[in-house]
């Protein structure tokens, strides 16, 4: 009896004491979510219309021999190289005799040209005196300026042999990877023969069709996005090619690839330019959006630290910013990290390093 009357207290005291515990928990609330705010900030933007690109190498040769001879070795489609590498030899063991003969030529006219100016200056004594004839000094004179020219003509024969000699040896022009081996080992060259392709695949930029009439929008130097899948970075425009096509009726634009950029010779991507005149508008980060079925919609921070859900439309983009129509204005701090799990008027907590508006 004692016993289940003990049991009974015990059993109402744990009742109590979780409600008890039920009713400060419900006092508190739940913790403040931690996000990341970012201001939105007045851009001038303008509507953009995207067209297909393609990333190329600023830097594609395809390199020849500059001489004849056997290729002893080409390297292999893989291997990198930096400027001045050697990417193929050809056989020189020709040039080299050649070489060697040049410089036994050289020995023997310097042997020669020692003896006629010996020979010069005893005729010039003997002039002096009338012992020779004037001709005989002559002689003497224009034998020694004839094997001087002989001389030189030879050193010039041994720089061009040391020339051909260098020319063995393909180098590349440019750091890049062997793409392509387009000659073997055995395989005789000639000059103008291609021997391997060779690819910079650090410096890239894209290629694309624009519409001739936003010849009047774009600039050089001018920013535009590349956009692959969901990555959107901006690029300047290195080159317009101010030549358009008379049946596409568009003209080529080259955009600079941002060096650090892991994208593949050859990657296919979208151009997003502006179809007209840029205007003043309210943008934030694309991650600031929340995309549901209803639409697109950002929290926005309120003085009272709580979140407010709005809808907005998106509109000209830029990069990672995009426009926004709606009842944002400029510098409302709005959430650009954690807003996918927000509830309307729930407390927020800012994150100790606060975004800025400043990468588009």
């Amino acid at each position: 009896m004692k016993l289940s009357l003990f049991l009974k207290e015990a059993m109402l005291a744990g009742a109590g004491f979780i409600l008890l515990s039920s009713g400060v928990l419900a006092q508190q609330g739940p913790p403040p979510a931690v996000v990341e705010l970012v201001k939105a900030r007045t851009e001038m933007m303008a509507p953009q219309v995207y067209v297909p690109g393609t990333l190329i190498s600023q830097n594609d040769s395809r390199l020849s021999a500059e001489i004849s001879g056997q290729v002893l070795w080409v390297a292999r489609e893989g291997t990198l190289v930096q400027e001045g590498d050697e990417i193929a030899t050809i056989d020189s063991r020709s040039i080299k005799l050649t070489i060697a003969r040049n410089q036994s030529q050289i020995k023997r006219l310097e042997a020669r040209v020692k003896y006629l100016k010996s020979d010069l200056r005893r005729t010039v004594d003997l002039a002096q005196t009338n012992n020779v004839p004037a001709s005989r000094l002559d002689e003497a004179e224009s034998t020694l300026a004839m094997t001087e020219q002989e001389l030189a003509q030879a050193h010039i024969d041994l720089e061009l042999s040391e020339l051909s000699l260098e020319r063995t040896k393909v180098r590349a022009p440019f750091p890049g990877r062997v793409v392509a081996r387009l000659a073997q080992s055995g395989e005789y060259a000639v000059p103008g023969r291609q021997i391997v392709r060779l690819v910079d695949t650090a410096h890239l930029e894209v290629t694309a069709q624009a519409p001739v009439n936003l010849a009047a929008i774009l600039s050089n130097t001018q920013h535009v996005s590349l956009r692959q899948g969901d990555k959107v970075l901006n690029a300047p425009v290195r080159a317009l090619i101010p030549v358009g096509d008379t049946v596409s009726r568009t003209m080529e634009v080259r955009i600079t690839v941002p060096e650090g950029r892991a994208f593949v010779v050859g990657t296919a991507v979208q151009i997003g330019l502006p179809s007209s005149e840029p205007e003043q508008v309210v943008a934030v980060p694309r991650d600031a959006l929340v995309l549901r079925r209803e639409g697109a919609y950002v929290f926005r921070i309120k003085d009272d630290n709580t979140a407010e859900r709005l809808l907005v439309q998106t509109g000209a983009a830029s990069g990672n910013v995009v426009a926004v129509l709606g009842e944002i204005k400029d510098g409302d701090d709005i959430v650009v990290r954690g807003g996918e799990r927000l509830r309307e008027g729930q407390v927020v907590a800012a994150s100790p390093m606060v975004a800025e508006l400043n990468e588009h």
